[in-house]
């Protein structure tokens, strides 16, 4: 199928244009958005400069298209949607012979519902990124055309591109980078955030406790990720894990655990992530479910950042990285041009800057286009600037075996319970890593 090229006039102050097209497809919360286990990109500038908007030509509309339009979103944005679907058609008149109907299915469910039955899925529908490459393979996702998916290269941030692309293409639109994790701290205590070595020492200084959950496989990941090592997995349709590239028993996965291991022998270390459950705090890599918290507990002293450098045990420098979670917003293939066009036209609408900045100041959810990042409500945002600078270091989450995750929290334990110490060889620390990797490849098999 060959896909026009759109403009949509958005309503309002703000007026966003986007080429919106797509090939065939090919087979193959913030309230508390808690990490992703239950259900590296280069260094951006601390701040970016507003993404340019893509020159576009209108295309001819058949005006007697009619059709029905299905939206499935989480349950707490159904009344904002169904109020922008609104503002949309008084914009658009040409879709005027569409009905659009929104639907409360959350992110997590989406996916699920969509492969069990593409056809009677939505047509245009939110999910948690780390389903993608389910949707793709199951043939649920019409994928972004060539002159489109610069446009949202360009407006978006690198970590929620990373998210909606699979392989070399664009499948769906980001709508939020605002899942993932940072550091919180106490500025009347800590002096250096950027550095984790000066963190501790000032935490060891004023008797203060440092806390990072070591024993989480979301958590956990900022050191391996950040020396350079890979953990990811490979799904067919049916969501089973058909492939593990997993490479922590390496050169960069001991100078990962040792890091992990010299941090768990500080004074001030305390494992957790929760604020509201620490003591004597000082300092906390969270989310920004936990930010009023946070704000509570430090005052006047709040402050965050993007996660911290530490110097390896081999001399180099590494940034702490880790998983990144984005929300995504996907067109179903259609067999009706007309229809397409109508669908197209809304995803590029809902995902847009202007609806961007609106659920932000609606629900709170953290923009990923570039130029809603830097709207004055949202950069007045202490903790989701501190997470948009720290995304720019993770890596998407994807699918990953349940067993997973608690495979990863005995790897932590082993720390915490002292099985692996300053003290054990390096032999010893490679022979865990090794049990580790071979346990996650077998999950594939």
């Amino acid at each position: 199928m060959k896909k026009k090229v759109l403009s949509v006039l958005m309503a309002g102050v703000m007026t966003s244009a986007l080429l919106i097209g797509c090939g065939s497809s090919t087979p193959a919360a913030p309230a508390e958005e808690a990490p992703a286990e239950e259900a590296a990109a280069e260094e951006a500038p601390a701040e970016e400069a507003p993404a340019e908007e893509a020159a576009v030509e209108a295309p001819e509309i058949n005006a007697d298209a009619t059709g029905e339009i299905k939206v499935w979103v989480a349950d707490n944005v159904v009344e904002f949607t169904n109020q922008r679907v609104a503002d949309f058609m008084e914009a658009n008149p040409e879709f005027s012979g569409f009905t659009v109907t929104v639907e409360p299915v959350g992110e997590g469910d989406a996916a699920s519902n969509m492969i069990t039955d593409v056809e009677a899925g939505a047509d245009i529908f939110a999910f948690a990124q780390d389903q993608i490459a389910r949707l793709v393979s199951a043939g649920a996702l019409e994928e972004v055309a060539p002159q489109n998916a610069e446009a949202v290269k360009a407006e978006n941030d690198p970590g929620s591109v990373a998210a909606a692309t699979v392989g070399d293409t664009l499948y769906a639109y980001p709508l939020t980078s605002d899942n993932g994790y940072f550091l919180y701290y106490d500025k009347s205590v800590v002096t250096d955030p950027s550095d984790l070595d000066k963190i501790l020492a000032d935490c060891e200084a004023a008797g203060k406790n440092f806390y990072m959950e070591i024993n989480s496989g979301w958590y956990q990941t900022a050191f391996f990720f950040g020396t350079g090592c890979t953990l990811e997995y490979e799904t067919d349709n049916e969501g089973n894990f058909t492939a593990a590239n997993v490479d922590y028993a390496s050169d960069k996965g001991l100078v990962a655990m040792k890091e992990i291991i010299k941090l768990a022998s500080s004074p001030a270390f305390q494992n957790g992530s929760a604020a509201g459950e620490a003591t004597n705090l000082a300092a906390i890599v969270d989310g920004t479910w936990d930010s009023g918290t946070v704000k509570e507990l430090f005052g006047d002293n709040f402050a965050c950042a993007k996660l911290p450098s530490f110097v390896g045990d081999d001399g180099n420098t590494y940034q702490l990285s880790g998983f990144g979670g984005f929300k995504l917003l996907g067109v179903k293939p259609q067999t009706d041009e007309d229809k397409l066009n109508a669908c197209d036209a809304l995803a590029a609408y809902l995902a847009g800057e202007e609806t961007q900045i609106m659920r932000y100041e609606t629900v709170g959810w953290g923009p990923s286009n570039l130029n809603a990042q830097q709207s004055e409500a949202v950069k007045a945002d202490e903790a989701l600037s501190a997470l948009a600078e720290q995304l720019a270091f993770t890596i998407p989450q994807g699918q990953y075996p349940g067993d997973y995750w608690s495979l990863a929290t005995g790897l932590g334990d082993d720390v915490i319970q002292g099985n692996l110490t300053a003290d054990s060889s390096d032999e010893d620390i490679m022979k865990a890593l090794q049990t580790f990797q071979d346990t996650c490849i077998s999950y594939a098999k």
